[in-house]
């Protein structure tokens, strides 16, 4: 098995537990901060828009390759192993499909336009000078 075809393994899986994590976070077993953190992973990963857009050189992918899976990792040791396996077992049997978490997205562009915002300000304070 090549390196390509391990890492096309590894992305699988995780797309998988990011599945298993969207059906497991609305459980009642699952405690309060470990579905409010894993509803911010899965939102983000599914979000159509990044936080660290992609065309920035090198920076782009910072979030898909490190971000991501670290946030699933944790959220996944939050959740009670014998719930999580539950969900797992529900992730392979349902038909996947890609959930939209227009909340997330909508949180991530007001970021941006507060970013943009506060940059425009600063040029303006700049410029007066």
């Amino acid at each position: 098995m090549t390196r390509l075809d391990q890492l096309k393994q590894q992305a699988k899986h995780l797309k998988a537990e990011l599945y298993a994590l969207y059906l497991a976070y609305r459980d009642p077993r699952v405690p309060w901060y470990a579905r409010i953190f894993v509803a911010c992973v899965v939102g983000y990963a599914f979000s159509p828009i990044d936080l660290i857009p992609d065309p920035i050189p090198l920076l782009g992918y910072l979030d898909d390759l490190i971000l991501v899976p670290l946030g699933i990792a944790l959220a996944i040791k939050m959740i009670p192993a014998d719930v999580m396996a539950e969900y797992r077992e529900r992730a392979r049997s349902l038909q996947r499909q890609k959930p939209t978490n227009w909340v997330a997205a909508g949180a991530i562009v007001s970021i941006w336009l507060l970013f943009a915002m506060l940059a425009v300000f600063l040029a303006m304070r700049a410029t007066r000078r």
